[in-house]
């Protein structure tokens, strides 16, 4: 079933972004088959967080892949919404 994942930073936290850039691209080929889609998120020029498209079981598997991401531990994100997600359009058409 497939998820969007926002997150949000938290302020003052962008060195750790630095820090555990590739250990957290690491996690994100190692989970391939889950995530669809990673990337950051910016307000401007700033960092702003990121957003995962990720198709998993439930909920409660999305959560499972967030918590074992290099970036959780660290007080990276200031906050996380998993939003279930349902595809309607792509590639300039309706998707049914």
């Amino acid at each position: 079933m497939p998820y969007l994942i926002l997150f949000q930073d938290a302020p003052g936290h962008d060195h750790i972004r630095g820090e555990k850039m590739p250990d957290h691209l690491a996690f994100l080929s190692d989970h391939a088959g889950a995530i669809r889609a990673a990337g950051p998120l910016f307000d401007g020029d700033a960092g702003a967080g990121g957003a995962w498209l990720v198709d998993v079981e439930d909920a409660d598997a999305a959560w499972q892949l967030i918590k074992t991401d290099p970036f959780w531990p660290t007080g990276l994100r200031q906050s996380v919404q998993v939003l279930r997600w349902h595809q309607v359009f792509a590639d300039g058409q309706v998707v049914r």
